[in-house]
Order: C-alpha cells, then structure tokens, then sequence
C-alpha cells in the first residue's frame, strides 16, 4: 500500500492526518524520513516508524453511538462545542464515525478504525439502509410524501432518491416521516424535504442496516457484537470492483445487491513505488 495510507490503514490516524505527518517529516521507512505520500511500502516487511515509534496495527474497534442532539461529528471545535469524542472517551481514541450526522440531528452513529470496512458501509451500492424519523413543520400530504419517494432534485442540483418515504403518524399540525436511504449525501434528508417547502425540526437516525437503538441511552455507545459486524461485511461483500466494472445502475441498486468481484492482487518484490501500470489500486 502507499505511505499515506499505512496509518489509517493501521486505525492511527485519518488520511488527512496521515498526510499532515508524512510532510513534517515524522515517518520513516527503513531508517529513512519519507516525505513522498505515494511511496509504495509493505508493512509485513518494512519498518514505518511514526515519531520514532514502529507502527504496528491496533486492534479493531467497531463502536455505535447514540448521538445527543446539540453534540458535533469532529475530534474537535475552534468554539469548544461539545464532540462525540468527549462522549466516547479513551474508548474513542482510534476510531472515526463512519458518515456523519450534523449537531442537530440526534440517533446511531457509527465508528470505527477499519476504514476499508467503514468506507464499504458507506457506499450506496452496498445498499445498507439508513432509517431515519423525520418531524415536519406541518402536516404532508399523501401526494407529496408519493414525490418524495419517487425523488427530488434539491437545492444544490443534486438528486435526493430514498429508498422509501412513509407517514408515521401526524400528531397535531406536525406530520412524523420515516425516510430510508442508501446513500449519504450531505443533509440529505433535511434538504429533500426542503424541496418540497417544509422543514425537519427534528431528526433521529434509527437505524444503520442491522443496527438499532435498542438497549442504548442517548449520549451512550456499545461495541458491535461479531453478529452485527458480520451482518454488515456480509451487505458490503457485495460492493462491485469499480476498477473493472461499470456501476449498476439505480433501479438495479433498489432492488438487489449488486454481485462480488473478488480484488485484484498486490504487486510484489519491489521497495520503492512500482510503475503506474504495476501499482496496485489502494
């Protein structure tokens, strides 16, 4: 793999850290201060060494949140608001949500320190479902919650195409949505309703594929269990190889998994980056 993937891939740090480090000089390979992000090493092999210290890989961590409203997804706020990282603790030193959720939306959030993992959870061909409960400020009717399902175009130009849209009840003047998504665009869920002329007062991810919040206090985390961490790999197993493969297309998404490509191997027998044409993808 490349330098600068070595210590995300590691669950040290994030690319952009990764980076940060790399530049100033802090890695070395070999004995060697590396300043070349794209140097194409082995950790089985090489020695990395961060700050003088040989990186090894930290155990894997899969962690899920019940995000407090009011709380923001950063490991930190030039205005000292509060982070999911003072609410996980020491328990959340390694680890990096998997999507976001912005600081006035409240529900599941996942972390981990397995960015292939988190990258595949992610990825709307993997088609693991988001579920979230949507409070408007007013009452919907059934023909445009139907718009809503079919797909809007929103502010941005961007496409919003959710799984599904349904009326949970209306209480008072307020109508309860649940949404379903399979993507993860920015504010996806307020923005669609925004192009419809209403406005979400409240939002609650309630679910991630398998996961729910069941048993979990808001403002508390828990490990994933094997079974719920197998249940996720088994939906991101099947994310189609884009190096080799066109993307399916959205109605093929909506309806089934797209097949597994198994990957390609790694280039071998070789210190310094290969080639263009013999380096393998990372």
């Amino acid at each position: 793999m490349t330098l600068d993937r070595v210590l995300s891939r590691f669950g040290i740090a994030s690319r952009t850290a990764s980076l940060e480090a790399i530049r100033a000089g802090r890695l070395k390979v070999n004995g060697k201060i590396e300043r070349d992000p794209e140097l194409w090493v082995w950790p089985e092999r090489d020695r990395v060494e961060l700050d003088g210290k040989r990186l090894r890989p930290v155990p894997r961590a899969y962690l899920l949140l019940y995000k407090p409203k009011g709380v923001i997804t950063s490991h930190g706020d030039p205005a000292g608001r509060k982070t999911i990282y003072d609410l996980l603790g020491e328990g959340g030193r390694w680890v990096a949500p998997v999507g976001r959720l912005d600081k006035d939306t409240s529900g599941l959030l996942l972390l981990t320190n397995d960015t292939e993992f988190g990258h595949a959870v992610m990825s709307p061909e993997s088609q693991v479902r988001k579920t979230y409960r949507a409070k408007l400020n007013g009452l919907m009717s059934d023909e445009m919650i139907q718009q809503l399902a079919r797909g809007v175009e929103m502010k941005r130009g961007d496409l919003a195409q959710p799984l599904s849209v349904r009326r949970l009840e209306d209480r008072g003047k307020y109508t309860w949505l649940e949404i379903v998504l399979t993507e993860g665009k920015n504010r996806e869920v307020r923005r669609m309703v925004e192009a419809v002329g209403f406005v979400v007062i409240k939002l609650v991810r309630t679910h991630i594929g398998p996961l729910t919040l069941a048993g979990l206090e808001v403002g508390k985390w828990r490990p994933l269990t094997l079974r719920e961490i197998a249940a996720l790999n088994r939906k991101s197993a099947a994310l189609p190889d884009s190096r080799s493969h066109q993307a399916p297309s959205e109605s093929a998404r909506r309806t089934s998994p797209p097949p597994v490509h198994p990957a390609g191997r790694k280039p071998a027998g070789l210190k310094k980056r290969p080639p263009r044409s013999r380096r393998h993808p990372s």
